[in-house]
């Protein structure tokens, strides 16, 4: 059995050359865990802002780590001889870091409640691209604002990695979707079950939107006060599910003092909802797009990409052969 692997390596926090490729300890697997061989991850925002010094790194108390959540690859060790996914089944699925080595590696040790078999339908490059941002969607979406029928749900950052699932979930449980989007991306997030498109490069959304439902806010208030400018557009009482709460500080109070309900959200690893992501794409009522794949060595370029802020779906890195 192999006792070390190539990595990316933070050492310190900083730029994305600060991500290192080494050779580190394969994490061990103890209890109900699995160690599954990494074919391909996938890079997300909150690698980019842990490696930067902010996200989760204050949780990361020994240098180096090993960022990244997303994987899909093959089972090396089951948690038990009688375990219906045994070595040997492709998986995927999210590890939490930074209480578990994270996915930039070769290899990693992962609760067996968060690894679910992959669809035949996707290869790993593909599926690697799901987990995160799927479960975010799906959280949000579904689990939070219930969408349903005839509910009027406008979604920002419509065509990045979170945002093209949210698209796809809310359309498919009948949810009038607003997206919005700039315009390179405007026939195709159509063509994912947008209703209305919205391109924020020529419109001000709140100008040609009113008594939405229910907003997924993926942006905040990074950029041009998309967060606040929301509360415009929002019914009385309606809802507002944000991610990025660091952007917003004011986000509750300024909700409640306009009539509206708001509420934060943060992914879990939850294998059962996964499941659920996984036969809908393996029936095709739901896709991933992977934008650009990068091999492990390219792990810091990943990172530039993501930080460009104009990605179309998925950044995906290429861990081995499989």
């Amino acid at each position: 059995m192999l006792t070390t692997m190539r990595a990316a390596l933070l050492r310190r926090p900083g730029t994305p050359d600060e991500l290192e490729i080494a050779e580190t300890a394969v994490p061990d697997r103890v209890n109900a865990e699995f160690l599954v061989k990494v074919v391909a991850s996938s890079v997300n925002p909150i690698d980019a802002k842990t490696r930067a010094g902010r996200g989760v790194f204050g949780a990361i108390h020994t240098l180096p780590a090993v960022l990244g959540h997303d994987f899909s690859g093959v089972v090396v060790q089951s948690p038990y001889s009688a375990h219906p996914i045994k070595p040997g089944d492709e998986v995927f699925g999210m590890v939490m870091v930074p209480r578990f080595s994270g996915s930039y590696a070769e290899y990693v040790s992962v609760p067996s409640l968060s690894v679910v078999r992959k669809p035949s339908t996707l290869s790993h490059i593909e599926a690697a691209g799901v987990p995160l941002a799927a479960l975010t969607a799906w959280g949000m979406v579904v689990e939070v604002a219930k969408a349903h029928e005839g509910q009027r749900m406008l979604i920002h950052a419509g065509s990045g990695g979170v945002g093209h699932f949210a698209v796809q979930f809310a359309s498919y449980f009948g949810a009038h979707v607003i997206a919005t989007t700039s315009t390179p991306n405007l026939t195709w997030l159509r063509s994912l079950g947008a209703t209305e498109l919205i391109d924020y490069t020529t419109t001000r959304f709140e100008n040609v939107v009113r008594d939405v439902d229910v907003v997924i806010d993926l942006v905040g208030n990074v950029h041009d006060d998309t967060g606040t400018r929301s509360l415009k557009v929002v019914r009385p009482g309606g809802l507002i599910v944000n991610a990025p709460t660091g952007s917003w500080p004011t986000f509750q109070e300024d909700v409640a003092a306009a009539g509206m309900r708001g509420t934060d959200f943060k992914v879990a690893p939850d294998g059962n909802a996964l499941a659920v992501i996984a036969r809908l794409l393996e029936s095709g009522n739901v896709k991933v797009h992977v934008q650009q794949i990068f091999a492990l060595d390219e792990i810091a370029d990943a990172h530039r990409a993501i930080e460009s802020g104009h990605t179309r779906g998925k950044i995906v890195v290429k861990v081995a052969e499989g």
